[in-house]
């Protein structure tokens, strides 16, 4: 049976300052559970397609190198034997480079069915379902929600909070997306990511929803919180943490500042 990806491990060997690629890489186990997994999608494609009577007949394995790494794919059978895997063919043991992009691409689009369909599209040639591509993409979801909801340490000495603004494409056209990101210190000095959440722009009232989760899942003191100027942050955070020193982005108080310095003629 195939592993899932372990992302709170994955995490830890990164800040542990292990290599992101290579065979023992951080990003090879997740490259061989979406191989496998697109495999097995395109198995279940197969098979509703046959007119014949048809089953799955267990998997082979065989070493697959590809450009972050090698490992050990295994690829789903059918008894007739008359499916012939596209995305890694019978006789295939390499991976091209535009492959393994395509399939981080369909890791990070995970939230566009649209967006995958037309990675798929190009990846196979051919149009598939939505029931296929969900039998991929479903395989991920429980581990990103555990990772989302994992619990934390009970005290951070500092954690910058901060959005992000990206345009993303959604039902057809951009829009612009806040990518709420914390990122705090721990104790032992390790900087660690404790949580992304996306909205649709940024606000005080929005960060005291993300607060109030960080203190759900075990956070209950912060000693310095670092933010930017936006109007009622630091009323959020006194909220939920009424002992967190705040300390305020020293380029935007210079920006602030500024609109009261007269200009020279």
């Amino acid at each position: 049976m195939t592993q899932s990806f372990d992302f709170s491990k994955a995490l830890a060997e990164l800040q542990a300052g292990k290599d992101l690629t290579g065979e023992d890489g951080v990003l090879t186990p997740l490259i061989k559970q979406l191989t496998e997994a697109a495999l097995k999608a395109e198995l279940e494609q197969h098979l509703e397609s046959e007119t014949e009577v048809n089953r799955k007949n267990g998997s082979t394995k065989k070493t697959v190198k590809s450009s972050i790494g090698q490992f050990e794919l295994e690829t789903p059978r059918d008894r007739s034997g008359s499916f012939e895997p596209q995305l890694v063919k019978k006789n295939q043991t390499k991976l091209t480079p535009e492959i393994d992009e395509k399939i981080l691409s369909m890791f990070a689009l995970g939230m566009s069915y649209r967006d995958i369909r037309g990675h798929i599209q190009d990846m196979y040639g051919v149009e598939v379902s939505e029931a296929t591509i969900t039998a991929v993409t479903d395989q991920l979801i429980p581990e990103l929600k555990a990772w989302q909801a994992r619990s934390l340490d009970t005290l951070y000495p500092f954690i910058w909070l901060d959005a992000i603004h990206y345009k993303i494409k959604e039902n057809g056209r951009y829009v612009s997306k806040a990518i709420y990101t914390v990122l705090g210190v721990n104790i032992e000095g390790r900087k660690e990511l404790l949580g992304l959440y996306v909205s649709e722009s940024e606000g005080a009232n929005y960060w005291l929803s993300v607060l109030t989760d960080l203190h759900n899942r075990g956070v209950s003191d912060i000693l310095i919180a670092c933010v930017d100027g936006l109007k009622g942050f630091p009323e959020a955070i006194a909220t939920i943490y009424p002992d967190a020193e705040v300390q305020e982005c020293v380029i935007h108080q210079i920006r602030n500042s500024m609109k009261y310095v007269g200009v020279l003629r």
